[in-house]
């Protein structure tokens, strides 16, 4: 199963709103068991993990074990139910990491596969499959994404200094890993102010993952992105989503939507649109992973919201002194990383830079 959960994580970011599960097809023979069939859950639409797996098992399925991330579905959806097609390869024993929190599924993948007289086991390193698919829960039961905060601050909690912007504070390797992270997520949200003052890409740059570009959202309440502007000129490449207040001149909606920008419209108040709308408007265009990198008060808004789930803090070795700018607004850096909604689970070095590693509890 530890298997499976690392071929699953493959698929993170690249097979929304589906879960990216995995699957093995294992036999026992005399010098022990072998793998005959691996499979990943594909594009939507497309096969599901366990019938890739089948695929590429054959006859050596039959009477064979499989292993599988999540609880085979039950439901016709726009693929057959895999639990059916697992009773018709037959397997004779299903090794479930957890069920499927889809309210369509939630153990019947399971009783129809005991129906059939396959062996099921359910459970096997469930609180890491609860990890691993937290943002398809999510959605599923809250109607919103997992969402992961990434901070940079100077050693002395700043991100810029007055009256020059913000400051590279990241190595070398911190920025790489950056991208990496970048490429797990479905989406990567920025608010207008970041997008105006930075022009950035937010596309993951890392050798051979440019297609693993999650999509790009920027909270632009005005609508104001200028159509010169990287993330429109390169939405024909990686998609780029505005999501504007209800206040927003028409005519600059009309033209991001004309440049191929996809516009959403939601409600908004005087002083933002809530980060729970903006949740909400991801989650029902099949976001299960976001990841929030900019600014301080798209950052803090979140926090103040309860609506961070991770949080990585990288702390690069630089001192901003005097008129620094700091990195969340109307929040102490120092009181996030000791709030008690949070557990450290894990903390080192990306080269010269530091970063702590956060997961909200229970989670």
């Amino acid at each position: 199963m530890a298997a499976a959960e690392r071929l699953a994580r493959r698929g993170l970011g690249h097979v929304w709103p589906n879960p990216a599960v995995a699957a093995l097809i294992v036999r026992e023979e005399a010098g022990g068991a072998v793998v005959v069939g691996r499979g990943v859950t594909s594009r939507p639409g497309m096969a599901h993990a366990e019938v890739n797996a089948l695929n590429q098992a054959g006859d050596k399925a039959r009477g064979a074990s499989c292993y599988v991330t999540l609880e085979p579905c039950s439901h016709y959806g726009r693929t057959p139910p895999c639990a059916l097609a697992l009773t018709n390869a037959g397997v004779s024993r299903v090794i479930v990491g957890m069920l499927d929190p889809n309210p369509r599924v939630a153990g019947r993948g399971v009783k129809m596969l005991e129906e059939a007289g396959i062996d099921v086991t359910v459970g096997v390193r469930e609180a890491a499959m609860k990890v691993l698919y937290h943002g398809f829960t999510l959605r599923q039961l809250r109607h919103r994404p997992h969402v992961f905060l990434k901070l940079a601050a100077s050693t002395d909690g700043y991100i810029g200094r007055a009256g020059e912007g913000q400051v590279r504070i990241s190595g070398e390797l911190s920025m790489r890993k950056v991208h990496g992270f970048r490429a797990v997520h479905d989406a990567i949200l920025i608010g207008s102010g970041t997008a105006l003052a930075d022009d950035p890409q937010l596309t993951c740059r890392l050798p051979g993952l440019a297609e693993r570009s999650p999509v790009r959202v920027v909270v632009d309440r005005f609508a104001r992105l200028p159509l010169e502007s990287k993330l429109v000129r390169g939405c024909a490449d990686v998609p780029v989503w505005v999501i504007c207040g209800n206040a927003a001149d028409p005519d600059r909606m009309d033209a991001l939507a004309e440049a191929g920008v996809n516009v959403i419209r939601v409600p908004a108040t005087e002083t933002g649109i809530e980060p729970s709308v903006i949740l909400s408007a991801l989650a029902t265009r099949g976001i299960t992973r976001l990841m929030v990198e900019g600014g301080a008060r798209m950052a803090s808004s979140f926090l103040k919201a309860d609506l961070v789930d991770d949080l990585c803090v990288v702390t690069g070795d630089i001192v901003i002194g005097a008129d620094g700018i700091p990195a969340l607004h109307g929040l102490a850096l120092a009181d996030v990383l000791r709030d008690p909604r949070f557990k450290r689970v894990d903390a080192g070095k990306f080269g010269p830079d530091s970063f702590i590693y956060l997961r909200r509890c229970g989670a």
